[in-house]
């Protein structure tokens, strides 16, 4: 599985990857794997201040809906609209055209706090 060096990840499987305060954030590749076929992401929390590990959206694939839980303190600024028309880019391309938001980062030193990919990687087995 491919974990990018170049980004921070959950327990939760969420992955961030930070551009000054601002952040994307989206599913890692064992996360779509596990759901299986997405069929569609709710988001609908732009505008919104939420903390670390609160819920911004859930993701429905064929067998489950799951909740999305943002990784650092941070507002909701952008949803990826594309999600809409075509959910499976979630499974195709999760660290590319599968996103799911852009948030303004409160304090940018704590995805310090999160997993590096080894991290990961060992976390997932």
């Amino acid at each position: 599985m491919n974990f990018p060096e170049n980004l921070k990840y959950t327990k939760d499987h969420e992955w961030i990857s930070l551009d000054g305060d601002i952040a994307t954030v989206g599913i890692t590749e064992f996360a779509q794997r596990e759901l299986g076929d997405i069929v569609f992401v709710d988001i609908d929390t732009v505008g919104q201040e939420l903390s670390a590990n609160e819920v911004f959206g859930s993701i429905e694939a064929v067998k489950t809906v799951s909740d999305l839980y943002l990784p650092v303190n941070g507002t909701v600024l952008e949803v990826n609209e594309d999600l809409a028309a075509a959910p499976e880019s979630v499974n195709s391309d999760p660290y590319g055209a599968g996103w799911m938001v852009k948030i303004k980062v409160s304090d940018p030193s704590d995805i310090n706090e999160l997993l590096d990919a080894a991290a990961y990687a060992e976390l997932v087995g």
